[in-house]
């Protein structure tokens, strides 16, 4: 279960009919800001070529696995350890044994248990039990230690971080994001955490490319026939309200800072979530592609409003807007519209 902002999967068969009358049934697609890879998933499924990147590292693995793999990989590192044997796919051999490793009370414990003691010296979070805030802490430990004897593919890493990843949010306790812990704590947050396996699609997953850091940085090394671009729209900082997701996927144990326990993530923070840069890294990815043809994700409830794109995107060429209906994420109280208007804007050089 992915629980990101954002998440493109009710406007996916727009999407991919957009990608389609724009550059016909196949080509290159920068997927540059791809956060889980939902859309990139779907695109390689429809039989393109993804270069796909994110500025969060959790995301790197999620697209190592929704693009790179088309079966399980043999975890060849970890045979004569003791884990593997002839008769089981090794990836499920492999869950198994860190299913079934003794918990240990390390980072994750201290800092985001009930039982904990947080660095800082505030009260202790309670973003997961103690017991699964241990099995987290064992599992995290044991990649660790294989990545750091070289017995892990990257992909092979990848795969065993996103299963960790998505069994975390399925006994998270919180509300929606990681920005903060729920007081009490609710029904699936009680439950024992359990790695699953991932299923595999068994087509086309070859020949794409998987990149870290941000767009801007990477747009000029990236050559495409269409860019897709789904940026954040509000001045939400992903890497804020993902920072356990983070620490995960990094697999180092930063200072957690204040009641919320937030590692230092001002290394990610991004310049499309600020009214006074936004539109100049919209310039400069667009400017520095290799691309002359783009489609962005947006919405009227975004930092800028759609002339502010149009004039901003006019300058590379013409401008074309398609507007969908949508149904807003509320609270039960909340007194916002029921319905918002999400753009397609697409830009043809």
């Amino acid at each position: 279960m992915y629980r990101y902002i954002g998440n493109k999967t009710r406007l996916m068969p727009f999407i991919v009919e957009k990608v389609k009358g724009m550059i016909g049934e196949n080509g290159t697609v920068a997927d540059i800001m791809a956060g889980t890879g939902a859309v990139s998933f779907e695109l390689r499924k429809q039989g393109y070529t993804l270069i796909a990147s994110d500025m969060m590292t959790y995301s790197f693995h999620h697209l190592n696995v929704n693009l790179l793999l088309g079966k399980s990989p043999s975890f060849q590192g970890l045979i004569g350890q003791g884990i593997i044997n002839d008769t089981r796919d090794p990836y499920l051999a492999v869950l198994d044994y860190l299913n079934e490793l003794k918990p240990k009370e390390n980072y994750f414990f201290n800092e985001f248990s009930p039982d904990g003691t947080p660095g800082n010296g505030t009260e202790p979070r309670k973003y997961f039990t103690s017991e699964n805030a241990k099995k987290i802490d064992a599992i995290r430990d044991v990649i660790n230690e294989w990545k750091g004897e070289g017995l892990l593919t990257v992909v092979e890493e990848s795969l065993l971080l996103h299963t960790l990843i998505m069994a975390v949010n399925e006994v998270a306790n919180i509300s929606g994001t990681y920005g903060y812990f729920l007081s009490s704590f609710k029904k699936n947050a009680m439950y024992p955490i359990l790695l699953k396996p991932e299923s595999f699609y068994e087509k086309n997953y070859s020949n794409h490319t998987i990149k870290l850091g941000f767009a801007e940085d990477l747009a000029h090394d990236i050559t495409a026939d269409l860019c897709y671009i789904d940026p954040p729209y509000m001045k939400r900082q992903y890497a804020a309200n993902y920072h356990i997701l983070e620490t995960i996927a990094r697999g180092d144990y930063p200072e957690a800072v204040g009641k919320s326990g937030l590692r230092d993530w001002w290394d990610q923070h991004s310049k499309l979530c600020t009214k006074t840069r936004g539109l100049q890294s919209f310039e400069k990815i667009i400017g520095d592609m290799h691309c002359n043809r783009f489609l962005i994700s947006y919405s009227e409830d975004g930092l800028f409003t759609l002339e502010q794109l149009r004039e901003c995107f006019s300058q590379f060429g013409r401008v074309d807007v398609d507007l969908i209906d949508y149904n807003r994420f509320r609270s039960n109280n909340s007194k916002l519209p029921k319905t918002l208007k999400e753009y397609l804007i697409s830009i043809e050089r």
